[in-house]
C-alpha cells in the first residue's frame, strides 16, 4: 500500500501506520488512499491512525493487539500515550536512569 514516504504499514491487519520519516504539522500524509495534512509533528517510530479509531477499540500493530484507545482518534492522527493505553503493562514514567517514578 502506498503511504507516501513518511508512513509504513507493518501488517495488513494493522489499524495504525508507523512513522519512518519525521512528520511536521501540515505535511501531506497518504492515509486510507486519501491525502490529508498532518495535524501535528510526529516523531519517527510513533503511530498514526490508519482509519478513525473509537475509544475502547484495540490498537493493532504487527497484526496483534498492543493496547486500546482511551479516546476517539481521526484517521491520520497521532496514536500514543495521550490517547491509548497498553492492555498488558501499566503505563508509567521513568527518570533518566530508568527507574520508575
Amino acid at each position: 500500500m502506498n503511504t507516501g514516504d513518511r508512513l509504513i504499514l507493518l501488517h495488513e491487519d494493522d489499524n495504525v501506520y508507523v512513522v519512518v520519516r519525521p512528520v511536521e504539522s501540515g505535511d501531506p500524509l497518504i492515509v486510507g488512499g486519501a491525502t490529508i495534512p498532518a495535524r501535528e509533528g510526529i516523531t519517527v517510530g510513533h503511530k498514526v491512525a490508519r482509519r478513525p479509531l473509537a475509544a475502547g477499540e484495540r490498537v493493532i500493530k504487527y497484526g496483534a493487539p498492543i493496547g486500546s484507545m482511551t479516546q476517539d482518534c481521526a484517521a491520520g492522527e497521532w496514536v500514543h500515550m495521550h490517547n491509548m493505553k497498553s492492555d498488558y503493562i501499566a503505563a508509567h514514567l521513568r527518570d533518566a536512569a530508568g527507574d520508575a517514578s
